[in-house]
């Protein structure tokens, strides 16, 4: 007998993109250490940053419609998706608790008010199809998901 992957909410999938997004975000500064010649390998996240990771759960739609485009748009679409994202995250968190976390400010020529930088647009391109990787994988392990939950 077969059986179908059962249906999971969009909590538990909320659950799943937040501890990814933590985790690979230490994983990142912490490479970023090392390029700096610390062999502390010092990587760090800000608790902040679990729901907005989290919030990726609303991108699956938008990868559902872009799916057939060709990888480079779609990378296109994703840097410029989570660049607005971590603008708009970091002015909210500015504007509700007096400043952003991640405040870029000073640290590279491309910082836009010290919520985004512009030189992570490769990153986040890859970041992007990577999750589509990450999307299809939790459909296929987990099944679609309920959007009314």
């Amino acid at each position: 007998m077969i059986t179908m992957p059962q249906t999971i909410g969009m909590g538990t999938r909320f659950v799943i993109y937040g501890l990814l997004g933590w985790i690979t975000e230490i994983i990142f500064t912490g490479t970023g250490s090392l390029l700096a010649n610390s062999l502390h390998l010092t990587g760090h996240t800000y608790l902040w940053m679990f729901p907005i990771y989290g919030m990726a759960v609303f991108l699956e739609p938008i990868h559902d419609r872009i799916r057939t485009a060709p990888w480079v748009i779609r990378g296109i679409i994703w840097a410029a998706v989570i660049i607005m994202i971590e603008y708009v995250s970091g002015w909210l968190l500015a504007a509700l608790i007096g400043f952003c976390p991640w405040d870029y400010t000073g640290e590279s020529f491309f910082s836009v008010d010290g919520y985004i930088r512009l030189d992570f647009f490769p990153f986040w391109f890859a970041a992007g199809l990577i999750f589509e990787q990450i999307h299809d994988f939790l459909d296929t392990r987990l099944g679609s998901v309920r959007r009314n939950t």
